[in-house]
């Protein structure tokens, strides 16, 4: 009989105030565009009087498939045909919106030449307009006829004003290149551009005050002149805040880090905006830029901020083909005393309905963490926890006390440490035992991926080790463990991204049974090696699970995207524990192989995976599938 293992959940959070009745009228429920239950809500609008009409592009010239689907792409006409206008007063407005419309994108393809008619029942737009009517059948026939002529290159490119100097090897056009072709975007780009690099130098109100552009039809040349308007140069004045009720303003100014006193920096207002948002208590922030001083030159900055709800109240639930029904909740009080302080109450319970009482898996945890403590990169948390854990490996019932101080150091590398108190009453294949450790454990984390969720560029790495002493069994103990991974897109548009991790810990301890099980290496499931059990690789004593003193893994995936919110991977990976402290190897790794499904949501990829172990041993399945968010790593 073949075996499957099926992982699967479902996360339902609510932000809350306050208590709220409940409304007695059933409500609709949507999953990614998808209706679940409820009455569906429609929310068309009845129009006065609509008028239906079919509507056309017939392209007298070169009729290139991108341009086509640009043009259709930008035309109201097309994108809202099923959105019938009011009255034919409506269908001559969308139409002559589309005119402007439509001829930005010829000038977006470097096309100044071209000629976009717009025809109701054969009579011209501009006809229409006059008389105010559309005489003819229903639906009324619209035809866009468009030329668009010959494509144009820059000519001469002429700067005017305050330019900001450029380092030695860059553009100095500013993307503005004589003789490539003259798309509007890239005079736009340009622009933004030159503006963005004075504000690097201190102008905050720097801006492109004139643009001339003139295209010789002759030559198909189009000569552009852009005037640029430095302002007065500034630097960070006094910092304000609006909009907090509950939050002290002197903290929400002390984690903005804004520098008071040096030059005004575009780069500084948006690393204090991000560490303002990683807070998160705030629902919107705003850096409001005030009028620069004409004496001093400072310029004041105001913070202006909306407080999101306090009260958090979040439930879900899980299920697996091996191991049942699980149920979580939490409570969560923001900014508890108003300086960002986040205080967590939570619990579960897993294995309902596949096991007794004493067999079933509980946790619950109380947390506090309170940022800012030692200057706005330090963060301290604590935590208080208990839980039992029954995999077929053992039986653990567990108790956690814990501390960290957390440091930012940049943008990409951050680092933590504190202490831990650490007591298990354990049953395994070595019998029963009883654990007081205490620790002191630290990590260090770099990241400097695209995007935490789907990364198609950078690299992630943590170290993590911990000293610790059994008190019970009176001996030393070290735990190391290290993880990277690295993205790479195969192609400019990023359809194509290969992914890899390696992860490798240690454990020097007397032997494999001096460590509590619950912290020995042992390998298998979804976020290890995909197909076989969870937990169940690694060393075994007659037959069962007992874990080991060291680790290794690696995984490789190849990612597809096939269109714009489906893609599909293929994936590999393959490790083992052993009972050295140093992997030695004795058994050949275990390796899982397969395919998934990737489902782009605004929020991040759906994610489903069908992975099959190739080795698979006692409790293993012949197959497992695994349901998440994010990519797997």
């Amino acid at each position: 009989m073949m075996k499957c293992a099926l992982t699967l959940g479902v996360s339902l959070a609510a932000m809350l105030a306050g208590l709220s009745a409940p409304s007695s009228t059933a409500q609709a429920f949507e999953l990614f565009g998808i209706h679940l239950w409820g009455q569906k809500t429609d929310t068309s609008q009845q129009v006065p009087d609509p008028i239906d009409y079919t509507v056309r592009l017939d392209m007298s010239e070169t009729d290139t498939k991108s341009l086509r689907e640009d043009l259709e792409a930008a035309s109201t006409l097309f994108t809202r045909s099923d959105q019938p206008p009011s009255g034919e007063a409506g269908l001559i407005s969308r139409s002559l919106s589309d005119l402007d419309r439509l001829v930005a994108r010829l000038y977006a393809h470097g096309l100044y030449g071209g000629i976009v008619d717009i025809t109701l029942n054969g009579r011209p737009l501009q006809q229409a307009l006059e008389t105010g009517d559309i005489p003819g059948s229903r639906p009324v026939e619209t035809i866009i006829t468009v030329s668009p002529g010959p494509e144009f290159t820059f000519g001469q490119i002429a700067f005017k004003g305050d330019l900001p100097p450029q380092d030695e090897g860059s553009e100095t056009s500013f993307g503005l290149v004589s003789g490539e072709r003259a798309a509007s975007t890239r005079i736009l780009s340009a622009e933004q551009k030159m503006a963005l690099a004075l504000k690097k130098q201190g102008y905050p109100k720097a801006e492109v005050s004139g643009r001339d552009i003139v295209a010789d039809h002759a030559t198909k040349k189009l000569d552009v002149t852009l005037t640029v308007a430095t302002g007065p140069r500034a630097r960070f004045g006094a910092v304000s805040v609006k909009g907090t009720d509950v939050t002290e303003p002197d903290f929400v100014i002390s984690q903005a880090m804004i520098p008071v006193g040096e030059t005004y920096s575009p780069d500084a207002l948006e690393a204090a905006r991000k560490r303002l948002n990683e807070l998160g208590i705030f629902s919107s922030i705003q850096l409001v830029e005030g009028d620069v001083d004409p004496a001093t030159g400072d310029m004041p900055i105001t913070i202006e901020v909306t407080e999101r709800k306090r009260h958090v109240i979040g439930a879900g639930a899980t299920w697996s083909s091996s191991e049942g029904f699980g149920v979580e909740a939490y409570w969560r009080r923001r900014n508890l005393f108003g300086r960002g302080e986040l205080l967590s109450i939570e619990g579960s319970a897993g294995h309902i309905g596949d096991a007794g009482a004493d067999d079933m898996e509980y946790a619950a945890r109380i947390a506090l963490e309170k940022p800012g403590v030692f200057g706005p990169l330090t963060k301290f948390t604590t935590s208080l926890g208990a839980k039992q854990e029954v995999p077929d490996a053992y039986k653990s019932r567990s108790v956690t006390l814990d501390g960290y101080l957390s440091r930012t150091f940049t943008d990409t590398l951050t680092g933590r440490a504190g202490g831990e108190v650490f007591f298990a009453d354990e049953e395994d294949a070595y019998g029963k035992d009883r654990y007081l450790l205490v620790g002191i454990p630290a990590d260090l984390t770099f990241d400097n991926r695209d995007d935490k969720l789907d990364p198609s560029k950078g690299i992630y790495a943590a170290l993590a080790i911990e000293p610790a002493y059994d008190t019970l069994q009176s001996h030393a103990m070290f735990f190391v463990k290290g993880t990277a991974s690295s993205y790479v897109a195969l192609d400019e548009a990023k359809r194509f991204i290969l992914a890899g991790r390696v992860s490798a810990g240690s454990i020097i301890a007397p032997s494999v049974d001096a460590v509590p099980a619950t912290r020995r290496m042992i390998a298998g499931g979804g976020g290890s090696i995909r197909g076989y059990a969870y937990r169940n690789v690694g060393p075994r004593l007659n037959g069962t699970v007992t874990g080991g003193r060291s680790l290794v893994e690696a995984s490789a995936e190849l990612r597809v995207k096939i269109t714009g919110t489906l893609g599909v991977v293929a994936f590999v990976d393959a490790g083992n524990a052993y009972s050295d402290s140093i992997p030695d190897f004795s058994q050949p790794l275990k390796i899982g192989t397969g395919i998934g499904l990737r489902y782009y949501t605004p929020i991040g990829p759906l994610r489903v995976d069908l992975a099959m172990p190739l080795d698979p041993d006692k409790d293993d399945p012949d197959y497992a599938l695994y349901v998440g968010l994010s990519q797997a790593f």
